[in-house]
């Protein structure tokens, strides 16, 4: 509570500074000519006048070293618009995913024990999974059936069944969907549960690892799994037997997230050993290789379309890399916050959501594009803990998701117009 307290205080105080700062640019020159010597003048001209103070010339300094991303801000070039807000779950949601394209569908993993089905566009909750007994960490989508895997602080990795009733349901399915030894706990939101259809039941369960299971996600064609777990190691399932074909070891200490190429027998795994590991399938015998170029703890790594991998860390860094040289990477992006799970359109736009509660939006070159309003009435309250990008091609009237340790799932009208890189 002590942390919580605090953390607080800093993120009013980094707000008020950044309102300062923003008047003050907003006085002194246009936005889309702020280069180094506008900053320069900006700060001799609040000294001179004695208005700005120690703080504000401290984040005018700060701009000026990043001022290659913010000169690349040059107009409208992007509308960030909230649409809709998902809620219903009673603690913190790990990650928000978007289900294949057709089904306009979203999944989120929570602390409490649940992953949710929504429907885009209504905001109703449709199907609750009470299948495990700790946190839920990780929600995906199988790529073409109606299945989806979780994984979760119960140390185990679950595969079940995602079939959702769009009707509006009159009442719980089954006396045994409601837990009566909770009602009390959980009051406030009878609202909001009653009439969802909840399922307890997984169709395959993964069980071998020794610690919290972070991560899962579904290989290409959706016949194989991979789980990343604190026990330091990652492990590949088969889904029909539910066996396990291989122990992937060699980070020296948890592992945070894992995910695998959209076509190719490739997976990213991430530590806090501060490296992601490539491990490659495509051969009987895999083969494995190491990325450092983090200083803390890698929260995540994702591919792009392109044979690219983008990652983020607590060092308040994500770097783009190519798959083909993991010497150095080919952008970074540096932040006042930590990065957590990011997400890459196929457009190739990076957005990344920060502890600060706000998510920034980058293209592949490591250039500023824009970030999403928040203010008091709109935005998260706590930390952005995973975003993810929706189908474009569906006109849906939410192509972006965002979700929160203030409970809560944003869904938002993001329209970009980038170049192809």
């Amino acid at each position: 509570m002590e942390n919580l307290n605090l953390q607080e205080k800093v993120d009013t105080l980094n707000e008020k500074l950044e309102r300062e700062s923003f008047i003050g640019d907003k006085q002194s020159y246009d936005f889309t000519d702020f280069d180094n010597s506008s900053s320069k003048g900006l700060s001799k001209q609040k000294s001179a006048t004695g208005s700005g103070s120690q703080k504000v010339k401290t984040a005018h300094k700060l701009k000026a070293q990043t001022s290659k991303i913010v000169s690349s801000f040059k107009g409208p070039t992007v509308s960030c618009c909230l649409v809709r807000e998902y809620s219903g779950h009673k603690d913190g949601i790990w990650e928000v995913a978007v289900a294949r394209p057709g089904q306009p569908i979203i999944g989120t993993a929570a602390a409490d024990h649940t992953a949710c089905i929504w429907s885009i566009e209504t905001g109703r909750r449709l199907l609750q999974y009470q299948g495990h007994l700790g946190s839920v960490n990780s929600i995906r989508f199988h790529p073409s059936r109606d299945l989806v895997l979780t994984a979760s602080g119960d140390q185990t990795a679950h595969v079940w069944q995602a079939v959702v009733t769009w009707d509006q349901p009159k009442g719980h399915s089954s006396e045994e969907d409601i837990d009566l030894c909770e009602k009390d706990e959980y009051e406030d939101e009878v609202a909001v549960s009653e009439g969802t259809p909840s399922l307890r039941t997984p169709v395959c369960e993964f069980t071998g690892h020794t610690g919290v299971v972070m991560a899962a996600d579904w290989l290409p064609g959706g016949d194989q799994v991979i789980t990343a777990s604190w026990d330091r190691t990652a492990s590949l399932y088969d889904v029909e037997t539910r066996e396990m074909l291989q122990s992937l070891s060699g980070h020296d200490q948890e592992l945070t997230h894992t995910s695998s190429h959209p076509t190719q027998r490739l997976v990213v795994t991430s530590s806090r050993d501060s490296t992601f590991r490539l491990w490659d399938f495509r051969e009987p015998i895999h083969s494995v290789s190491v990325f450092q170029g983090h200083t803390e703890t890698v929260t995540c790594a994702v591919f792009t379309r392109e044979d690219k991998v983008v990652s983020g860390s607590d060092d308040r860094s994500v770097k783009v890399w190519d798959l083909r040289n993991m010497r150095s990477s080919l952008a970074t992006i540096r932040s006042d916050s930590a990065a957590n799970r990011l997400a890459v359109s196929n457009t190739g736009v990076v957005a990344i959501p920060h502890d600060n509660r706000q998510v920034r939006l980058f293209d592949l070159g490591g250039q500023r594009i824009a970030r999403l309003p928040r203010t008091s009435r709109q935005g998260h309250r706590r930390m952005v803990s995973c975003v993810a990008w929706g189908d474009d091609s569906a006109n849906l009237s939410c192509n972006f998701f965002s979700c929160g340790f203030d409970r809560l799932i944003l869904g938002w009208s993001v329209n970009t117009c980038l170049k192809d890189s």
